[in-house]
């Protein structure tokens, strides 16, 4: 299975100069825990939740800018790489999410939410369900010495 099978195509953006307040609010609006920080066309970075300081981090928010609490240096991935290899970037790095780039643009986005519902899922191995046969008829077992006649 490849990256491009799972990422989340819909990447929220903001600008490095956008107020912490205002990426919080969207991402709370959109159900979502990472925005791509962006100068122009480029990556300038990702912010995620922990990074705003999550519910009770009104504080940490109060009039910073997105460019002063983001992560600069993001982890990028083709959208063909195996999934394998993605999840082993984000568990080798303790990262949250893998931008997905192709030919200099953001493509999706890959969190560790996106490889815990295919685990879930169970599209790797799908279980196999197999209909069993029952035995309707029994007879004894015998002993081979105890046995007259043929075996």
């Amino acid at each position: 299975m490849r990256v491009q099978d799972v990422m989340t195509r819909n990447v929220k953006t903001v600008s490095a100069a956008t107020t912490a307040d205002e990426a919080w609010t969207l991402m709370r609006m959109k159900g979502i825990h990472h925005l791509v920080v962006l100068e122009g066309r480029e990556i300038a970075g990702v912010i995620s939740a922990r990074d705003l300081g999550g519910l009770h981090g009104a504080t940490v928010r109060d009039t910073r800018l997105v460019s002063e609490l983001m992560t600069e240096s993001v982890v990028t991935i083709e959208p063909e790489m195996p999934v394998r290899k993605a999840a082993n970037l984000l568990r080798g790095r303790a990262i949250g999410c893998l931008v997905v780039i192709q030919e200099g643009r953001v493509k999706g986005i890959v969190t560790t939410a996106d490889l815990l519902e295919l685990i879930g899922r169970g599209t790797e191995r799908p279980i196999v369900t197999t209909q069993r046969h029952i035995i309707s008829h029994r007879a004894p077992h015998r002993k081979r010495h105890q046995a007259s006649g043929v075996w």
